[in-house]
């Protein structure tokens, strides 16, 4: 947790006890086991290629994306700026859903099962670690969401449509994050394709994937990997292999279209 203040060390012990109090039950995480899987694509956009087959660990992931309540509870220990000054939540951005009232922030009503947006790269680095967890790898992300098989969605390989994802769908037009238990994963993993992209740790660099090359770095600055397409983004957008090349994604500013997920 290097980097947050001691407000945030206390807040990240106080944090089960705060968890429990009329929060969603969201917080469950998938066991993914050690193995090789494919990483990449054969023939897709160049920034998918090469297809190559990579072994990792054993690791966890939550199951759920960061929902706005969860996140809220984050503001009210830490705050929308960390020690560092780096801006952790748009809070002035209409495209939020997490308003300050008095001096509690909350979810606005109706969105609080809806994965959070408008958090930049370091607010999602800094809540995961205020959680005891991480980042998800860009090849965690991705073995997580496609298993062994090279499958191009969660699902399999069959075509997106709106029993298994949000997608297609108008502008900040988000979905809770339990509404598509078709779209899971091999694992169980839910919402990985669609309603919000997801930051990862890895910076956005070439394959194939090598976390010895710098790209796992924590430090803010580069340009990072987004996975899973958007509530926004059209078919092409929400495969396991999609690194978010054309999105508009400013690590240091929060996106109306970009989440997360935690790991361990």
């Amino acid at each position: 947790m290097r980097g947050l203040t001691t407000a945030c060390l206390v807040a990240a012990l106080m944090a089960p006890a705060q968890w429990a109090v009329g929060q969603p039950a969201k917080d469950d995480m998938v066991r993914i086991p050690a193995g090789p899987f494919m990483m990449g694509s054969a023939d897709g956009p160049a920034d998918e290629r090469p297809a190559h087959r990579i072994s990792l660990p054993a690791f966890s992931i939550d199951r759920y994306p960061v929902t706005n309540a969860q996140f809220a509870v984050f503001l009210d220990a830490v705050g929308p700026l960390n020690a560092k000054g780096e801006r952790l939540f748009d809070v002035q951005d209409q495209d939020a859903r997490i308003r300050q009232v008095a001096s509690r922030w909350a979810a606005n009503a109706g969105f609080e099962q809806h994965p959070v947006v408008e958090v930049s790269w370091a607010g999602a680095r800094d809540y995961c670690a205020w959680r005891g967890k991480r980042l998800p790898t860009e090849a965690e992300w991705e073995k997580a969401a496609r298993g062994t098989d090279a499958r191009r969605y969660p699902w399999g390989n069959a075509p997106p449509d709106r029993m298994r994802t949000q997608h297609n769908a108008e502008y900040n037009e988000t979905a809770p994050v339990d509404r598509f238990p078709a779209g899971a994963s091999p694992y169980g993993v839910h919402d990985l394709s669609g309603n919000a992209w997801e930051w990862v740790s890895s910076a956005y660099r070439p394959y194939p994937y090598d976390a010895r090359d710098g790209r796992e770095d924590l430090a803010s600055g580069p340009v990072r990997a987004t996975r899973g397409g958007g509530h926004d983004s059209g078919t092409r957008e929400i495969t396991v292999t999609q690194r978010g090349r054309n999105l508009s994604r400013n690590p240091a500013a929060g996106h109306h279209n970009i989440g997360f997920r935690c790991a361990l």
